[in-house]
């Protein structure tokens, strides 16, 4: 009986004890950034049909209101993706979400219910972008990326030492 209460508490302090950051900021910035990869490819695909109804920001035409978004969507996406320049790759992904749902809440698009308690709204999905940049904008890309690489090659060129340089990642 011992045995069993010794595997399981070893399961226990496996599943509860050990935290796996680094892996979960890379699951995060991939995940984050496949789901707004393929918003860009469907722009992309569909420039054409799009580019004479998307809605102007910044008083830009259409056309240039979405390649700017895809732009956003494809570069911003696959910087975050490795990892590079991730933290400054957040902010034009945080702005076009904020201008998606400001676009979504004030009725611009037409036959569109406006916000309610329903999880099939639209609104959600920018909102649910926003809350996942500005976690990564707060917690940084990890170990498992390319700016922890080139700041350890940063470190080394300057001479110095990673503990006293990088705070814990």
């Amino acid at each position: 009986m011992s045995s069993i209460a010794s595997i399981l508490s070893r399961i226990y302090l496996r599943l509860t004890g050990f935290t796996y950051t680094n892996l979960a900021r890379l699951f995060m910035r991939l995940f984050v950034g496949v789901m707004l990869l393929q918003f860009g490819i469907r722009h992309l695909v569909h420039f054409e049909a799009l580019s004479q109804t998307f809605p102007t920001v910044m008083d830009f035409s259409p056309a240039t209101s979405l390649t700017l978004m895809i732009i956003i969507e494809l570069v911003c996406s696959l910087f975050i993706m490795v990892g590079f320049l991730t933290r400054l790759s957040t902010v034009p992904c945080i702005v076009a979400m904020c201008a998606a749902e400001y676009y979504i809440l004030h009725d611009m698009v037409p036959n569109l219910p406006v916000y309610g308690l329903d999880s099939t709204d639209p609104g959600y999905l920018p909102i649910m972008f926003i809350g996942i940049y500005i976690y990564m904008l707060i917690a940084g890309p990890g170990k498992i990326s390319v700016d922890y690489l080139l700041s350890l090659y940063l470190i080394n060129t300057l001479g110095k030492n990673e503990e006293e340089e990088l705070e814990e990642v």
